[in-house]
């Protein structure tokens, strides 16, 4: 676990909030699995409608609440102080759950569907003001971090939530015990969220008004008003999509074509939600506690190519009817196991990035409107993912394992989709950690990057990997200033051009003044452009004089300068330590080097000679 990540769970901006949301996730799926099973094991004459009926209606009335309230929860979330917010919406499940525990003891059943409605309505209320309150709680630096825990413990929490149920429900007494432990979990939620912090009203001039249907109407168009926060939303959806249609198949398809009990479905379960929690922070750990949106599409490939190796890892003979542990030791199904372990990893590493961005991406006085929409459209998609397993179940007649390849299917579309919306993310992303494989790499003072707005980094040039050692360094795409000769090459050509690389040829005028052209119209619209200054790879390690061409770019900008040094370089097979790069075999591996920033100088202050004497200084003795 990662420093950040554990001094977050030691901190009061994010532990009682964490709690919180452990509990409401964990009662939620207590509550509703108890009533589920009891429902399905009770006598004809407790039931004034079927069974079958009364499971499919509570699964509807579960969702329903999210989509007639979460429009008016995100208008509410961003309008009143959020951890009074909680605070009331963790007093209105005590309410619930203790009309549930009467209703347990009573075995009231049509009251419990009712409650059920209100508890999803709880969840629907919630649901926006938790995402919207991690960015006013956490650092930038942290809310990568934070998010990869939240998801964590929600699945996590889904997943005890389950087990337990089917612990109290197998025991005498269970509705006793039910009605008890769903009131505790409850009020331990409760005690929780009055430790979490104050957080101010975003939008507090915002008036509320109780009208449903406009309300969504409006929040749905907020959300499309930034196509990046709509297009994230509906892929956030697509993984909503995907995890209700596994968990929804899995006691059929374990029953069916691995031939195990209600112990194997939840060793399933169990598997799918601890991949989830481990791919969760795995990514932030790979993307170093920031958005790494290349890491999406990898994501989803991964998730296609373990549904379809879930599939394919179905055994041709199993015994019939196996207990638990003999599923479980049962050889043949390890690869199949181990499939679906690493579909969830997938999933955490797919979804933690996404969840980020839009908390990032949104305005603060819109976020919680824009989770309700998110909350309002992750419902359809799981209405959806009921309605075509219904179709391709039911009226086409395929089997369990034809769907999740179906699944699969259309889930590599989508990561073919996201690879060409994000190709240069997605390189970059792949190639900074095969350098991160190569070299041990410590950064120094990047906080002066920063985070919005233009900058020339001026650094100095061993070797042909500085640029992608660079762009790994920096959170956001940086525009290199680059020989036009690499620029020409066939295969790399369409790389570079969609990296935004600046081709440039000292022999040639004409391209020089096209170059200083993209450098300032690009300073000017708020990107980060990397120039070498000395124009060539060091020959001996140390810093060349630098083109007298950066005193003309410095001229023309307002923009600032900021200084960077790599250190450690030199000897590598990529330098010309040997006389040529690339020489040879690689004498060196995982080589300590280290990339440092300087503070922004302005350009009016500065000139070429100045800077490589401020390069050279942060560089140091260290070539």
């Amino acid at each position: 676990m990662s420093n950040t990540t554990s001094s977050l769970l030691s901190s009061r901006r994010f532990l009682p909030y964490f709690i919180t949301q452990f509990f409401g996730a964990f009662n939620d799926n207590v509550f509703k699995n108890i009533l589920l099973l009891f429902v399905a094991f009770s006598s004809a004459d407790q039931l004034a409608i079927s069974s079958t009926l009364f499971i499919n209606l509570a699964a509807g009335l579960f969702i329903l609440p999210f989509f007639l309230f979460s429009a008016s929860s995100g208008v509410l979330a961003d309008q009143l102080e959020k951890s009074g917010l909680i605070r009331k919406i963790k007093l209105l499940e005590i309410v619930i759950m203790s009309l549930a525990a009467i209703g347990f003891i009573t075995h009231s059943y049509l009251m419990l569907l009712l409650l059920l409605f209100l508890m999803g309505t709880q969840s629907a209320l919630f649901g926006p003001v938790k995402y919207a309150l991690l960015p006013q709680q956490l650092k930038p630096d942290e809310l990568m971090s934070g998010n990869a825990l939240v998801e964590t413990g929600t699945f996590l929490a889904i997943l005890l939530g389950t087990l337990l149920a089917g612990v109290i429900a197998s025991i005498p007494s269970a509705e006793y015990i039910a009605a008890g432990a769903i009131l505790v979990f409850a009020l331990c939620g409760y005690l929780a969220s009055r430790y979490i912090p104050h957080a101010p009203a975003t939008a507090p001039s915002q008036r509320f008004h109780w009208r449903p249907v406009s309300q969504t109407r409006q929040t749905l168009r907020i959300a499309k008003q930034d196509p990046v926060i709509y297009r994230t939303i509906l892929i956030i959806s697509w993984f909503w999509f995907m995890g209700a249609t596994y968990l929804t198949q899995f006691p059929n398809f374990t029953r069916d074509f691995l031939y195990g009990n209600e112990g194997a479905v939840s060793w399933l379960l169990t598997l799918f939600s601890v991949g989830i929690a481990l791919g969760s922070l795995l990514c932030d750990r790979l993307s170093r506690h920031r958005v790494e949106l290349g890491l999406v599409p990898l994501a989803c490939l991964g998730i296609s190519f373990c549904g379809y190796g879930l599939v394919n890892s179905i055994p041709d003979a199993l015994p019939q009817a196996m207990g638990f542990t003999a599923f479980v030791t049962n050889t043949e199904l390890w690869p199949l196991f181990f499939s679906l372990l690493c579909l969830g990893g997938f999933g955490g590493m797919f979804i933690v990035p996404l969840y980020t961005l839009l908390q990032q991406r949104a305005h603060p006085e819109q976020r919680a409107q824009v989770i309700a929409a998110l909350n309002i459209y992750n419902a359809l998609f799981m209405v959806i993912s009921a309605i075509v397993a219904i179709i391709v179940l039911s009226l086409l007649q395929w089997s369990i394992p034809d769907l999740f390849l179906l699944l699969a299917l259309i889930n590599l579309g989508v990561a073919v989709y996201l690879l060409y919306q994000r190709p240069i993310e997605t390189l970059r992303f792949v190639l900074a950690c095969l350098a991160r494989l190569c070299y041990r790499t410590h950064y120094r003072n990047l906080h002066h990057l920063p985070s919005q707005g233009g900058a020339l980094l001026i650094c100095n040039h061993v070797s042909y990997l500085d640029a992608l050692i660079l762009s790994a360094a920096s959170p956001r795409l940086i525009r290199f200033v680059m020989e036009a000769d690499y620029t020409t090459l066939p295969l790399i050509r369409p790389v570079l051009n969609r990296a935004g690389v600046i081709p440039i040829c000292a022999s040639h005028a004409k391209t020089i003044r096209k170059a200083f052209v993209q450098i300032e119209r690009a300073l000017q619209q708020g990107e980060l452009v990397c120039i070498f200054p000395e124009g060539r790879l060091t020959p001996d390690g140390e810093i060349g004089p630098f083109l007298r061409g950066l005193d003309r770019i410095i001229q023309h900008t307002s923009a600032p300068v900021i200084p960077m040094a790599l250190k450690g370089m030199w000897g590598s097979y990529f330098s010309r330590y040997r006389g040529r790069a690339c020489r040879g075999l690689p004498q060196r591996f995982r080589a300590k080097i280290e990339v440092e920033a300087a503070p922004p100088i302005m350009a009016a202050d500065t000139d070429s000679t100045q800077l490589r004497q401020h390069v050279a200084e942060l560089r140091g003795s260290w070539r």
